[in-house]
């Protein structure tokens, strides 16, 4: 699985809309609405890199209200709830 955060620049009057229409795409997982830099931050999870393409640019970025899209592709997970598990393997 590929994970990429798209930090999501949009209309100020058209954040809630703009979020749903994001969240309702297919390979898009969540969407946060938020303080800061950006107005939304969206997590696009794909089975290959060619569908990237085809969420980001071809579909999120071209959603009514989306200005401008920042994206960055992850290549590790680190959680808390991984550590823990990490380090109570066989304490059983």
């Amino acid at each position: 699985m590929i994970t990429a955060i798209v930090l999501v620049h949009t209309a100020a009057d058209r954040i809630p809309e703009t979020a749903q229409a994001i969240a309702d795409l297919d390979g898009v997982s969540e969407v946060y609405s938020c303080a800061g830099d950006v107005d939304l931050i969206a997590v696009v999870r794909v089975a290959e890199h060619e569908q990237l393409a085809d969420v980001i640019a071809g579909r999120l970025s071209k959603v009514e209200g989306v200005r401008r899209t920042d994206t960055h592709i992850a290549f590790r997970s680190y959680s808390r709830a991984d550590t823990e598990g990490a380090f109570s393997v066989g304490l059983d």
